[in-house]
């Protein structure tokens, strides 16, 4: 039976100073904290240890020796520890394992199982079914044990938290008497924080604000805290920035010491014996209209038989040393976040936006790769070299289209003086995208999401991002430029990181193939080459589907990282790729610079300067910056989505179904640039089932397919602007994706020709089923 306790309550019946003081934990409950802390030690240990080391370790005083020692017979009896001698250590029959959580915010998680022993035989994540987190939250360390095995995946419960992900956390502060209470914005952390008056630093009721938990106790919903920061009213576009920036811990602020550094460098561009004068050489930058760093400058020259390139970036090395203070903070950072209303740079102002920006008509240190190619675009010879040059524009990509493709009479007479050089360029990078897409290159064409911001920093819109003739030509030039680098580091065993994508999933491949026969397209069941996923993006161009197909082709493909091995580009199709253009905003750059220069530097007779880090070691920690910032920036788009939604409910909107899962379905506007969901518990018309393998739910009494790719008018019903959800019912559907898929000729299989018995296709699994109720 369920003991009752009296709480004591504050006035405004919130958890008072005696709740949070003078209440006694549960026996029960103690003793289970007992248990998840010594297992946890055990653990952590790899080795038997005494008692004596125990009550050590666990920082318990005298008065609980009698319940701890009451706990470890219970170990021992049930056979979870083997005990010899006041000795104890975990039995590889109590299959636990230690992981990081992933928690859901409706209370259940999962335990990537990378570091259990392969003797468990786990192949994939370890559920946590709702109340067995053991106080854990998201991305923390964790002991589990496994329980039971059902359709395949392992459940098991959270034993012990063996390491916090972190002690803060943003929230709304919600102001009592004596105390007050954080609720954590995040619904993955299960818990709130009591912060006491003196504790809370002036914050205000509904106030965002970031705090620290000071005490952990597994089990406990309220836990002490103290407010670090206020940072304001949370319905301020600037202030959710805030929030965005503190919740992802991002570093924000640099020291006086790296200031004061940066400030000390001396801003006059000299020519040395080392570097070589490239200001002669007509270069020009292409950039958006927004930015304020540039990186980099492209210029170009006509040969006998083809084009002279040059890619010169900006000498962030030269001002940039390892080890010194601005160094390891860059390190530290990895790279620069963009937010709409804020820049989160890697490098401070005065050197992203002035010494080391490449503005038109001042000197620059910089360091060029000059590529030789034909006029098909096959590079012929490729070097590299410091260098000192001179931009003579600053150009949009805005102006190259008017000059290339609009042929604009004003702009091109404004720029009269490049537009021959500029033409080059065009016909240079056509050749260039022409030789990658025919190895195999994979020519995503995913838009992302802009947001216009008014004057008082509303939402005015969020709409697609556009790529036009002149994002190709400057993706083409440093493409073919990080592709030469990677090469020489090779070439010469130079060690440095690679950019590496390695090879799609084959069960994933072969997933996407049977659903996108489904849906009509041709598909041949292919070896999930490059090549192979270019027909594939190929079939589908041109119709409303091309970005879910492209979207889930994206998803059977690994993510991109920084790796001192080169294990090839698998979306470029390239044997040798590595990031060399962007040294002012990715760290990665800023060490290829540094590696490269060495080697030039070696065979000069010079000797190789240090680097910080290992490359090994920088390739992990960079890929997880890297990841970081991507993160972050998906969720202050979230934050804008929910934002510029919030005054437009039951308004409708055209829409396409972009996923289909047991809790509904997801649809992307086509009006403008936002995605919400589509809740089971609005599909009232029907109950419907889930067939997982061709992403579509379907009416048992009507029949109604919803399938990705399908056209929807959706209602918009609520927007959940603290959990950034977007949620919107079907009023009518609009067109089946089959039906915008162009038909193609069917591609008759040499097999099949070949008599009876031969080139039969193999049965195709039907979907698997899932009951999903709407009421």
């Amino acid at each position: 039976m369920t003991q009752r306790r009296k709480v004591f309550r504050s006035k405004q019946g919130r958890p008072g100073k005696r709740q949070r003081e003078g209440t006694r934990v549960p026996r029960h409950q103690q003793e289970a904290r007992f248990e998840g802390e010594i297992l946890g030690k055990l653990f952590t240990a790899e080795m038997p240890l005494s008692g004596q080391d125990l009550f050590a370790a666990l920082g318990l005083s005298k008065s609980h020796r009698q319940e701890v020692l009451g706990v470890l017979e219970d170990l021992c009896r049930r056979k979870v520890l083997s005990c010899k001698r006041d000795t104890f250590a975990l039995r590889k029959s109590a299959e636990l394992f230690g992981g990081q959580i992933s928690v859901n915010p409706k209370g259940y998680g999962f335990v990537s199982p990378a570091e259990a022993p392969p003797e468990l035989e786990i192949d994939q994540d370890v559920f946590i079914p709702p109340g067995m987190l053991g106080g854990a939250a998201h991305s923390d360390k964790v002991l589990v044990q496994l329980m039971s095995r059902r359709q395949g995946r392992y459940e098991g419960r959270v034993i012990a938290v063996l390491n916090r992900a972190t002690s803060r956390l943003v929230g709304v502060y919600m102001a009592g008497g004596v105390t007050g209470l954080v609720i954590p914005e995040d619904s993955r952390f299960p818990y709130n924080l009591v912060i006491r008056k003196e504790d809370s630093r002036g914050a205000k009721n509904g106030d965002a604000v970031l705090a620290e938990v000071t005490s952990f106790a597994a089990g406990q919903r309220n836990l002490d805290g103290i407010i670090l920061e206020v940072l304001g009213n949370p319905k301020d576009i600037q202030v959710q920035t805030e929030m965005v920036i503190r919740k992802f811990d991002l570093p924000h602020a640099f020291s006086a010491e790296v200031t004061g550094q940066v400030e000390s460098l001396d801003p006059e561009v000299k020519m040395t014996a080392s570097r070589t004068d490239l200001r002669g050489v007509v270069h020009v930058t292409i950039d958006g209209e927004t930015a304020r760093d540039f990186d980099d400058a492209v210029a170009i020259e006509s040969l006998k038989n083809g084009y002279r390139l040059y890619v010169s970036i900006a000498d962030v090395s030269h001002y940039v040393r390892p080890h010194t203070p601005v160094d390891v903070e860059a390190y530290q950072r990895g790279t620069s976040v963009y937010f709409p209303t804020r820049v989160i740079p890697m490098l401070p102002e005065r050197l992203s936006n002035n010494l080391c920006s490449l503005v038109p008509n001042e000197d620059r240190y910089t360091f060029t790769a000059v590529l030789d190619f034909d006029a098909h675009g096959k590079r012929l010879g490729k070097r590299f070299m410091k260098s000192i040059i001179r931009s003579r524009h600053r150009l949009t990509y805005t102006t190259v289209k008017q000059v290339l493709t609009d042929r604009d009479p004003a702009v091109l007479n404004q720029y009269a003086d490049i537009i021959p050089a500029l033409e080059m360029m065009g016909c240079l990078a056509l050749e260039l995208e022409k030789r990658r897409i025919k190895r195999g290159s994979i020519g995503f064409e995913l838009p992302e999401p802009l947001a216009v911001l008014g004057e008082d920093n509303t939402v005015q819109t969020i709409k697609r991002s556009e790529r036009n003739q002149a994002h190709k030509l400057i993706e083409e030039f440093m493409l073919a430029a990080n592709e030469a680098v990677a090469e020489t580091q090779t070439e010469g065993k130079i060690d440095s990181l690679y950019r590496i994508h390695e090879p799609p999933d084959p069960i994933k491949v072969a997933e996407f193939t049977e659903f996108a026969q489904s849906m009509g397209l041709n598909v041949d069941e292919g070896d999930g080459s490059p090549k192979w996923f270019g027909q594939v993006l190929a079939m589908a161009a041109g119709t409303p589907q091309e970005y879910i197909i492209s979207n889930l082709l994206l998803r059977t493909m690994q993510q991109a990282r920084y790796s001192p091995q080169n294990l090839g580009h698998f979306g470029l199709a390239a044997t040798n790729y590595t990031h060399f253009t962007s040294p002012i905003r990715r760290y990665p750059d800023l060490m290829v610079h540094r590696a490269l220069a060495a080697s030039l530097q070696k065979k000069g007779g010079g000797k190789p300067g240090p680097e910080t880090v290992s490359t090994e070691e920088a390739g992990g920690f960079l890929s997880k910056r890297e990841r970081i910032a991507v993160e972050a920036d998906r969720e202050m788009m979230e934050r804008l989505q929910v934002h510029f939604m919030a005054d437009k409910i039951d308004e409708t909107f055209e829409a396409i179904i972009s996923g289909v899962t047991a809790f509904g379905l997801f649809v992307e506007l086509t009006e403008v640039f936002v995605n919400g969901a589509v809740p089971i518990t609005e599909m009232r018309d029907d109950y419907y089932e889930l067939e997982e393998g061709r992403h579509r739910l379907i009416g048992q009494r009507s029949k109604t397919v919803f399938q990705i790719g399908d056209l929807v008018r959706v209602r918009l019903t609520s927007v959940e602007i603290p959990r950034r959800r977007i949620n919107f019912s079907v009023e009518e559907k609009l067109a089946r994706a089959t039906d915008l898929i162009p038909p193609a000729p069917r591609k008759r299989k040499a097999s099949e020709n070949k008599g009876e018995g031969k080139g039969r296709k193999k049965p195709v699994a039907q979907p698997r089923k899932r009951a999903v109720h709407s009421k």
